[in-house]
């Protein structure tokens, strides 16, 4: 039998090196910031158009043509097929129509709205503070629910508080994944970065709770096994539907998000794509570890492997 448990600090190391880069980068760029905000938190207006023209358009032209309407903070993405993607400040209806008007003229062609958002300042601040609540209520909720589900289990609150860890990681992941992006690919920090973490905190919880249960279970057949074991053994009955779950539920189709989705989702399809797999990874070889740390006292020795591991 596979001995995973038995591995953990291995796991633990691999854990803290795809984390802590991305959240070193994270936290410099707070501080000095230059952390990549999307409209949907600092305001402003976004924009998805089609342009036909006879001649070739760069994105400088777009830029010159915000620039000439007295509109700061111009960002300007290419996608295929003629497609740009531009945020901006604030943009109200009629300088939309100017702006519209005025990349018509400037291109010689014609503009195809395919999308356009406009957030102010106030609102921004609002989606910020609700979806913090939001993953700190979640977070709160999957403690409290797993702690009273394994009730009958001797020391029932370090199930909760083991998903937790594991939950904290898989979000230390997604921060970290789209720190590295926005520093070194020009991603942004928007809502649906939110909505990538809910997701990824739903998928995760829900993979531990089927480890947790199974280690349930077996605790009651295999009553002489060391809790040691007894872990490793659920987790390995567990190991197979948990990777086979996610790769054909979501992970393949994110894959191909991925890949060939449009530039406005792409991002989100990685970001996803990352904390999904961090979550199942989370769920077998963080959370149930944890668990054996914490139910043998290990930090007594500073993680020094007992004698009492098995091979």
């Amino acid at each position: 039998m596979l001995n995973i448990i038995g591995k953990r600090y291995i796991f633990f190391v691999i854990s803290f090196f795809l984390i802590v880069p991305g959240l070193v980068v994270f936290i410099v760029d707070v501080a000095t910031n230059k952390l990549p905000l999307s409209i949907d938190f600092t305001g402003g207006s976004f924009a998805e158009f089609r342009i036909k023209s006879d001649r070739q358009i760069l994105p400088a032209d777009l830029i010159n043509v915000y620039n000439s309407l007295n509109i700061s903070d111009v960002q300007v993405q290419t996608t295929n097929q003629g497609t740009f993607v531009i945020r901006s400040s604030y943009l109200d209806e009629q300088v939309r129509l100017n702006v519209i008007s005025a990349i018509e003229k400037e291109t010689s062609g014609t503009v195809e709205v395919l999308r356009f958002d406009s957030v102010g300042p106030t609102i921004g601040k609002e989606v910020t503070s609700r979806a913090t609540s939001a993953v700190l209520v979640s977070t709160i909720i999957v403690a409290t629910f797993i702690g009273f589900a394994f009730r009958g289990v001797a020391n029932a609150f370090r199930y909760g508080i083991c998903a937790v860890i594991a939950l904290i990681h898989d979000i230390g992941i997604v921060l970290s994944v789209t720190a590295i992006g926005g520093h070194f690919f020009g991603w942004q920090f928007d809502a649906l970065i939110f909505t990538a973490l809910l997701t990824v905190i739903g998928f995760s919880m829900q993979d531990t709770i089927v480890v947790f249960d199974r280690i349930r279970e077996n605790s009651n057949i295999f009553r002489r096994l060391d809790f040691e074991s007894l872990v490793n053994h659920s987790v390995v009955q567990t190991l197979q539907r948990s990777i086979n779950t996610q790769l054909m539920t979501v992970e393949f189709m994110l894959l191909a998000l991925a890949l060939f989705g449009g530039v406005t989702l792409r991002n989100f399809a990685i970001v996803m794509l990352a904390g999904l797999i961090s979550g199942t990874y989370s769920s077998i070889f963080v959370a149930s570890a944890v668990l054996v740390v914490w139910e043998k006292k290990e930090w007594r020795t500073w993680f020094r492997r007992s004698s009492e591991v098995s091979a």
